[in-house]
């Protein structure tokens, strides 16, 4: 029997990996609110992986309380995430997954491009949801997860925000709102470039947004954590002395 694998966090894209290590023979192991995860580790101090899929809000939470013998195991999940994320806790190399599927529920996986992942567990990972034909690819260096992180950051930040402001699809943002979607953009990824200290290349970001929009053109921009997106990359932008009046104007709406 393979090595088991721990899954913190049991929402509809928990239970998609779940079902993807089950499927490549791994026997998986659920952390839930209620459960006390030091006495978990202890019970299983030496899993395959120790996945993160617990909500946005409650990350910090589970990353500051993470037992010592999981933190060499770590694969994160989350939306809005960049080394900054997991370097404030300490962990250093984790196996991280770029989510670019969609899973509701009452429905079944919805895959919008391939989902990029980075570290010593990517094969693993990327091999569990071919088997559930989920489509994966494993990035080449730590360049290359930085990348594909803020891409999806700013697909996600793009069309949230200016979902505020016109609502619709993804589609109909690029058709009709194209002058808004950019200059949102644009403004993220100055966003971006403060948290990771690096230049990045705009425009192939930009197209890349786009690649992501042509995967789904019914995608909905808005969804319900759109605010609260909108006033965290306010706050991340007043600490980094970034002035963003396109996300000013619209969190003004």
């Amino acid at each position: 029997m393979k090595q088991p694998i721990v899954i913190i966090g049991i929402g509809e894209l928990a239970g998609v990996l779940a079902r993807a290590f089950l499927r490549n023979g791994h026997p998986v192991h659920p952390i839930t609110r209620s459960m006390n995860i030091a006495e978990a580790a202890d019970n299983l101090p030496d899993p395959c992986m120790v996945v993160v899929a617990v909500a946005e809000k409650d990350y910090p939470a589970v990353m500051e309380t993470m037992p010592e013998q999981w933190r060499n195991h770590l694969v994160l999940i989350q939306n809005e995430l960049l080394p900054r994320d997991w370097e404030t806790y300490g962990v250093q190399n984790p196996t991280v997954l770029s989510v670019w599927f969609e899973k509701k529920k009452g429905m079944d996986s919805k895959v919008i491009i391939p989902s990029p992942v980075y570290g010593k567990h990517a094969q693993q990972v990327a091999d569990a949801l071919a088997s559930i034909d989920i489509a994966a690819r494993v990035l080449a260096d730590e360049a290359e997860l930085v990348h594909e992180l803020v891409l999806k950051n700013v697909y996600i930040l793009t069309t949230n925000i200016a979902g505020i402001e016109v609502g619709g699809n993804v589609g109909q943002l690029w058709d009709e709102h194209r002058l808004l979607a950019e200059s949102v953009a644009l403004e993220v990824i100055r966003l971006q470039e403060a948290l990771t200290g690096q230049t990045l290349d705009h425009q192939g970001l930009i197209d890349g947004m786009v690649n992501a929009f042509d995967g789904d053109l019914e995608h909905m921009c808005m969804g319900r954590s759109a605010p609260v997106r909108l006033q965290r990359a306010l706050m991340l932008a007043e600490q980094n002395e970034l002035s963003l009046s396109m996300l000013q104007r619209v969190a003004a709406l």
